[in-house]
């Protein structure tokens, strides 16, 4: 029996996505089509169709093209577990939203006058640091970057005794510039202690660009677990000068050698 499959106008019809995405999807390898007719017609059938919902999901929920690709050609690759993990990422959306609609509701039953009014701002209703972080934990999860095979590929060589070393180092590195506190975050010495720290990840984790440094700045101070270690090692409030310090590290740094760029994964 011939498995039935659907032609680009009939999924198309389906999905409400165009054409030209679909041949764009082929082209950079994200869906490629079951089979391709002697007139050259692309058909997909129920497997393919579920690669594409999969890829739909992700894109509501704003995850680049290539991070997505790497996501569902992981070999650990699990598609229930990815679906409980889209349907938390669609409830924090779905929270942040309501919280926005009941926030802009009060300021309008309150009145376009109230808005000038300092008591009326509330910034932390934009806060969607939840969600950022959940989006990392996903991406991990499935090894989808560079950073993270990295990393796996470097556990290999770290047994149990050398982790908990590591870690010490860490938090060593961490201690010390809880120390330079009472100096401003751009001053030379806490630079190149932040030049240290980004030195020291590469060399024991992962290669740290500029961009993963500063994620990593805004997770120290985000995540729970990472602020209270820190502060823990170098006093009350280290993370958020940590954070602070690596801004303007990743931003302008005279202790590197060379600027990492990395380019923007391209958007349909």
């Amino acid at each position: 029996m011939t498995k039935k499959t659907m032609s680009v106008h009939d999924v198309v019809k389906l999905t409400g996505i165009t054409a030209r995405t679909l041949h764009y999807y082929d082209e950079i390898g994200l869906l490629k089509p079951t089979h391709v007719t002697e007139a050259g017609y692309r058909m997909y059938d129920d497997t393919a169709l579920n690669r594409l919902q999969s890829i739909l999901l992700f894109r509501e929920l704003q995850f680049p093209l290539k991070e997505i690709k790497a996501i569902l050609d992981s070999p650990d690759f699990d598609p229930s577990e990815a679906i409980a993990q889209q349907i938390r990422l669609l409830e924090l959306q779905y929270e942040h939203i309501g919280k926005l609609l009941t926030f802009t509701r009060e300021i309008q039953s309150k009145g376009i006058a109230t808005m000038k009014g300092v008591s009326t701002m509330n910034f932390d209703i934009f806060d969607k640091s939840e969600i950022e972080k959940y989006e990392a934990e996903v991406k991990a999860k499935w090894g989808n970057t560079k950073a993270y095979q990295e990393y796996k590929q470097k556990e290999i060589a770290r047994n149990e005794d050398n982790y908990s070393k590591l870690t010490e180092q860490l938090m060593t590195i961490f201690s010390e510039l809880g120390q330079l506190k009472h100096l401003t975050p751009n001053a030379d010495e806490v630079q190149k202690k932040i030049s240290a720290l980004q030195t020291f990840i590469t060399d024991h984790y992962y290669t740290c660009t500029d961009e993963i440094l500063n994620g990593l700045g805004e997770m120290y101070v985000c995540d729970e677990r990472f602020k209270s270690n820190i502060d823990k090692a170098g006093g009350d409030g280290t993370a958020d000068f940590v954070k602070q310090a690596i801004a303007v590290y990743c931003n302008k740094s005279p202790f590197k050698g060379q600027i990492h760029h990395q380019a923007e994964d391209a958007q349909t």
